[in-house]
């Protein structure tokens, strides 16, 4: 499904998506980041994000919205974005994957060495950047398994790796359900089609364990989750994380935090990251609130 600026409701489906349905990707000459990649090198470690001051806006309004982001994530880390609602959080994860609503006016987003601002949703995707939406939306017609065999595929093409068969995809599909503990017949319902809540954010796991990605980036995966989905949920991702991947999580809840222990904490406030501390920060915000914690630069 093709992205177009002249459709909202398309281009929301689109990136709602792992895999935008579009895998025939158009040449581009890609700027590397020398600078960036040279003091990597030096510390012996090429950073998987680095994001410097980022800004963007909202295309309809012109209304800037994203003030100099600046984040680095490495491997195998585990990163989470809180803050009040409209600091910018959910604004940065859609920019990151592309959204067509906003436009970037500054700054830069190196991705595995790469420029991410020059890619096209779908390449992005195809690189390895995955997004969890919050309100992932209903693909009437498109099986699970057909959804799934083919996204998984089109990613196995970009690693250079053969595509797999029905037979052998079916096997990899059940090992990934057992891995988030979902029933096989979700296989065969429509992509969100007459989900609840919880069975979307499910699916949405499940998503990110078939695909593989090198960075997810969660969007309040935990809102309208029970307290047993929430654990569900949880210990799929911990299984799915390893020391080459990592995961930015955009959540307003300790339970969700305590349960994936992020290694990084940010406090994003008017645009921007205000504050970057460990899990123990969690403690100061619901003590004093968003506006204390965020003062003590």
């Amino acid at each position: 499904m093709a992205i177009s600026s002249s459709s909202s409701s398309s281009s929301s489906l689109s990136l709602s998506l792992p895999f935008q349905f579009r895998f025939s990707l158009k040449t581009q000459t890609r700027r590397n980041f020398p600078c960036v990649t040279a003091v990597a090198a030096a510390s012996g470690e090429v950073p998987l994000l680095q994001v410097n001051d980022l800004r963007a806006k909202i295309v309809e309004s012109n209304l800037e919205i994203l003030k100099g982001v600046n984040l680095t994530v490495n491997r195998g880390e585990v990163h989470a974005i809180m803050g009040k609602n409209g600091s910018g959080k959910s604004t940065f994860a859609k920019v990151l994957v592309g959204h067509p609503d906003y436009e970037v006016t500054g700054g830069s987003v190196v991705f595995k060495g790469e420029n991410l601002l020059e890619m096209e949703p779908e390449e992005r995707a195809l690189e390895g950047l995955f997004m969890s939406f919050q309100s992932p939306v209903a693909i009437p017609g498109v099986s699970n398994d057909q959804f799934l065999a083919m996204a998984y595929n089109a990613r196995r093409k970009k690693l250079g790796l053969p595509e797999l068969g029905p037979l052998e995809c079916f096997s990899y599909l059940m090992e990934k359900l057992q891995l988030v503990n979902m029933k096989v017949d979700f296989l065969n319902r429509n992509v969100n089609e007459g989900f609840s809540g919880g069975e979307r954010k499910r699916n949405e796991i499940l998503q990110l364990a078939v695909l593989g990605a090198d960075l997810a980036i969660l969007d309040e995966i935990d809102s309208g989750l029970d307290v047993d989905a929430l654990r569900d949920v949880a210990s799929a991702v911990n299984k799915i994380l390893t020391p080459e991947n990592s995961l930015l999580m955009i959540t307003h809840y300790r339970r969700i935090l305590d349960l994936l222990k992020p290694s990084h904490v940010h406090v994003m406030d008017n645009g921007k990251i205000a504050r970057t501390g460990d899990l123990s920060m969690v403690d100061a915000i619901e003590a004093d609130g968003y506006e204390p914690v965020s003062a003590l630069l």
